[in-house]
């Protein structure tokens, strides 16, 4: 998974998001519309961080999305494989 895939579903994305960092706004969110140096300047300011902080735990988040997203496809997989 790469940031344009979490553009592209930014609706499906954006709940994660708020869960992660609650001190974004509804505006922000619609703002943010899944752009991911809008999602960094936004932590920056609501969390009063440095930019490289805020890049850091916007890669972070990434890489959970791209975990949880293998765990989901080999656990398909897996109830495919149970099925023949």
């Amino acid at each position: 998974m790469n940031w344009e895939q979490v553009e592209g579903k930014w609706k499906q994305y954006a709940g994660k998001v708020r869960e992660k960092w609650g001190k974004l706004t509804d505006s922000d969110m619609e703002m943010i519309h899944g752009k991911r140096e809008q999602l960094v300047g936004r932590i920056q300011e609501r969390y009063g961080i440095a930019k490289e902080e805020a890049e850091r735990q916007v890669s972070e988040y990434l890489n959970t999305l791209k975990e949880d997203d293998r765990a989901r496809r080999e656990e398909e997989r897996a109830r495919g494989a149970g099925r023949g």
